[in-house]
């Protein structure tokens, strides 16, 4: 008696293959594995931190590099200065965080510093007449002491200031420019 396999139609360039391989080819099972829906274990302990004194330390976790940024800023800017290699844009940092220092003598940090500002804001009105009067971006004499005194106080204020009252500074600062700048512009119009 000849049997006839069912399979399928062989290729000419495939091997042949065994009857036992050929049959558990052609047959379809399925091995099922056993699944356990078990959640994974939580510990029911309370964190080691309060959420306020975790936001805390948080906070002044971020604060550190904002302060030591914009304090570097303003050194570099000085020291610039002081050797005579000062430009345009070191000023308008400069004059910028001057300008941040006294939004936070106004908010209660350092308020009766605000004529050691005034004072430094004066020296940076004479640094810039020196520029356009063509003896380039160099500081020196009261106008140095004048900023250095100002920088001194604006690092005390961000030390102790928090980072909402720093922010809160910084955009009345740029506040404050957006309507110089749109007063002069209306100036400008007007002439």
């Amino acid at each position: 008696m000849t049997q006839t396999r069912s399979s399928r139609p062989r290729r000419s360039d495939t091997p042949e293959m065994s009857p036992a391989l050929e049959k558990l080819r052609s047959s379809s099972f399925t091995i099922e594995f056993p699944v356990t829906r078990q959640l994974p274990h939580r510990k029911t302990t309370r964190p080691a931190m309060s959420p306020l004194l975790r936001s805390l330390t948080y906070t002044q976790a971020a604060l550190g590099p904002v302060i030591g940024s914009m304090l570097l800023q303003c050194y570099c800017a000085l020291d610039a200065f002081r050797r005579g290699y000062g430009s345009r844009e070191l000023f308008g940092t400069l004059g910028r965080h001057l300008l941040i220092a006294e939004e936070l003598a106004r908010l209660g940090y350092e308020a009766h510093a605000l004529n050691i500002f005034e004072s430094a804001h004066i020296a940076l009105m004479h640094l810039n007449e020196a520029e356009r009067r063509g003896r380039g971006w160099t500081l020196c004499g009261t106008d140095y002491v004048e900023i250095c005194a100002a920088l001194a106080v604006f690092s005390e204020q961000l030390r102790r200031a928090s980072l909402n009252d720093i922010v809160r500074a910084e955009a009345a600062m740029l506040e404050g420019l957006l309507h110089s700048s749109k007063t002069s512009e209306q100036i400008m119009e007007a002439a």
